[in-house]
């Protein structure tokens, strides 16, 4: 894109990350609308339609009159609605929003993407096959909810050669905010506890960021990236922590300190990605 949309609408804007990237576009300048299946949260301060995305009708209601769409609606983890549930309604809602973009001829459409299309989550029968990982790792879902974003990738593919329309898929880890980072100094004892990602993270500050990079970046077809920060939510070196709990598994880089090995290489390339917020920085502050 030679130039960034200005009216942006939001899509699950009533969850963390959603109210994180409303406040950021807002910030730069956009002109922002927001919506979500339950109410406005306190202190959004944009217009907000409330819509089921699950309803075609009402998605192309929401996106009407706008230039692109930060699509971050979705059912947000494993494990919180029934399997098929989260399987169906997350593709249904993903496809209803692509292809109101190409009916409606939007510029660009932004969306959430998933860390778990990657091989989440990680474990003594499941590691990854090298580290740090990074986008060639996928596919490899093992859940349903992962399984959506795989699914959904594939539609944002087709869907964006069907239009022309830039599609750029965040996949993003997991997503940290103030309150989150209280419970860092827990996680230092035992490396086991959060080897499902990697011990991978990303502020939520940075994840909105990473929203408006892709937005402003020149991008063509379906791309899709890993949002991480550029360390791991761990004290200990990160070559120790492999050494300890995958062995076995084929070390692709050097490894000197904390690094993320959840590669955001991809994505400080292609969208101008870069995390300037960390939890040493949040818990010392």
């Amino acid at each position: 894109m030679t130039s960034s949309p200005d009216k942006v609408v939001v899509t699950g804007a009533a969850g963390k990350a959603g109210r994180a990237a409303v406040a950021e576009l807002r910030a730069h300048g956009y002109d922002v609308c927001a919506t979500d299946v339950v109410p406005a949260p306190h202190g959004l301060d944009v217009p907000f339609v409330r819509a089921d995305l699950t309803d075609q009708g009402q998605v192309v209601d929401v996106l009407s009159g706008a230039d692109a769409v930060v699509h971050l609606a979705n059912i947000p983890a494993p494990g919180l609605r029934p399997a098929a549930r989260t399987l169906t309604e997350n593709t249904t809602m993903n496809a209803h929003v692509f292809l109101a973009a190409q009916t409606l001829g939007l510029a660009k459409v932004v969306w959430a993407s998933s860390e778990t299309t990657l091989g989440l989550a990680f474990g003594p029968d499941t590691p990854p096959r090298y580290a740090p990982v990074d986008e060639e790792h996928y596919p490899h879902p093992e859940s349903t909810y992962a399984l959506s974003k795989v699914l959904s990738e594939t539609m944002a593919e087709h869907i964006s050669a069907w239009s022309g329309i830039p599609f750029v898929g965040l996949r993003f880890s997991n997503i940290f905010t103030d309150e989150d980072y209280r419970a860092v100094p827990s996680f230092q004892h035992d490396p086991t506890g959060r080897m499902w990602n990697l011990w991978g993270y990303i502020d939520v500050r940075d994840a909105a960021a990473s929203c408006r990079n892709a937005l402003e970046a020149e991008t063509t077809g379906s791309v899709n990236v890993i949002i991480a920060n550029d360390d791991t939510i761990m004290e200990r070196p990160s070559a120790e922590l492999l050494a300890e709990v995958f062995p076995d598994v084929e070390v692709r880089a050097a490894l000197t300190g904390r690094e993320t090995l959840l590669s955001n290489a991809l994505a400080r390339r292609l969208i101008g990605f870069e995390p300037r917020h960390g939890w040493h920085r949040e818990i010392q502050a």
